[in-house]
């Protein structure tokens, strides 16, 4: 019962949340579930177990919770952000882990929060991880946050096509991504495509 309770409590405190995004930005929502469903196939095709795919599951959908914490004015901007507006712009993933530090639920999932925009060769932010440094299932939703980004519209600019992101993706890999990671996304896209825009469709 106790246990029953816990989950109750888990899955109530995720949709208040998840409420409270999507209250924020509509746009956040949607891509925050495309994400957790890229990050979770990816970890499929890198046999990861259930519970791994399980922490990214909840850890792509709450990877920007920290943009609660941002104006509007600057998240829905058109046109390129100033340096003092990129600067407000990277902290939202401390601004995430402060939010979800409140509750140990959330403890799996901080690593993934804080860390999706570290890269690879470590001029990421917000402590300039490098390579195995940064935590895995945060390089794994590192690929997926930027691919939805690029095959989504956004206030400042408009969709790439599946090619040109394939293209970004693989020109950086082993620079902002994970190489090995990079390889089963691309085989991913080339091979179970399907799976892709069955995610798609759904948001």
């Amino acid at each position: 019962m106790e246990k029953l309770n816990k989950d109750n409590a888990y899955l109530e405190s995720i949709e208040t949340l998840l409420y409270a995004v999507e209250a924020k930005d509509s746009y956040t929502r949607g891509h925050s579930d495309r994400v957790s469903e890229y990050s979770v196939l990816i970890g499929k095709y890198l046999s990861l177990s259930e519970e791994e795919l399980n922490i990214l599951r909840i850890g792509g959908i709450f990877h920007d919770i920290g943009k609660i914490g941002i104006s509007d004015q600057i998240l829905k901007k058109k046109g390129k952000l100033t340096d003092e507006e990129y600067l407000e712009i990277k902290n939202h993933p401390n601004i995430g882990k402060n939010i979800l530090s409140n509750s140990t639920i959330f403890k799996d999932i901080i690593p993934i929060v804080l860390h999706h925009h570290e890269r690879f060769d470590g001029t990421g932010y917000p402590s300039n991880l490098k390579g195995e440094e940064i935590p895995y299932l945060a390089r794994i939703t590192s690929i997926a946050d930027s691919f939805d980004a690029m095959t989504s519209n956004r206030p400042y600019r408009t969709v790439l096509s599946l090619e040109q992101a394939r293209s970004e993706i693989e020109k950086n890999s082993g620079t902002q991504f994970d190489p090995k990671i990079v390889k089963v996304f691309l085989e991913v896209l080339d091979y179970h495509y399907d799976e892709i825009q069955e995610i798609q469709k759904k948001y």
